[in-house]
């Protein structure tokens, strides 16, 4: 089954449980009301909507998945999210913690063929501008699971893969410490029981302290 023509809050709930989803497990629905920021009632009725049109698989209690036709939505939706923040920072001059919101109203209302023309221009960049993976036009995504910073080993060195970008004053902080794609970082002491972490990032002699909340926000893959 293919569906077109989705509306802006399907679209919303898609991307929405895709990320859940990827952070592992089901989403329920307390943890889309959070993300999508409405009345848990309001999901309730959303899911059970996208469940008969066959985008989502509900069990009760356990929460909700994609199946593979939400999946390809979604990836569709990631992916002009992404190609639109590309974009904007590295043709239009914007900061990255100034297109997230941009993309987020952008996104639902251009079609496939500009995307893709945005992709060409850019040179069919594999990341955005966080470092967050960019599906194909196929629907293809790194499927290479990565850790977040607040999961690492005291002793251990990482580099950072991407960092989450719904956050401006969050994606400033990571700028101005040097929490960026790219970086690496060495965990003095860190791991599920430290809070906050010690990092040392590249070759800064100084540690930096970071809360384990902040850290979840960035995933990191071994050196």
């Amino acid at each position: 089954m293919t569906i077109t023509g989705l509306s802006r809050s399907v679209e919303d709930y898609l991307k929405a449980v895709y990320s859940l989803n990827e952070r592992g497990g089901s989403a329920s629905t307390n943890d889309l009301a959070r993300t999508l920021d409405i009345q848990p009632a309001s999901v309730s009725g959303m899911i059970r909507r996208l469940a008969e049109d066959g985008l989502l698989e509900h069990e009760p209690y356990r929460g909700v998945r994609l199946t593979a036709e939400g999946s390809r939505q979604a990836l569709k939706i990631l992916r002009r999210h992404r190609i639109i923040e590309s974009f904007l920072v590295h043709r239009l001059g914007y900061a990255w913690d100034d297109v997230h919101d941009e993309a987020e109203r952008m996104e639902h209302a251009a079609s496939d063929t500009l995307i893709d023309r945005m992709a060409d221009a850019l040179g069919n960049p594999s990341t955005d501008p966080h470092g967050a993976p960019i599906p194909t036009r196929a629907g293809e995504i790194d499927p290479t699971p990565h850790h977040t910073l607040d999961e690492v080993a005291a002793g251990v060195r990482v580099v950072v893969r991407s960092v989450s970008d719904e956050n401006p004053k969050r994606l400033r902080y990571f700028k101005a410490v040097g929490v960026v794609p790219g970086a690496k970082v060495l965990v003095q002491a860190g791991g599920a029981a430290h809070n906050p972490l010690k990092v040392l990032i590249g070759d800064d002699p100084e540690p930096l302290h970071m809360k384990s909340e902040v850290a979840k926000r960035v995933t990191v893959s071994a050196v």
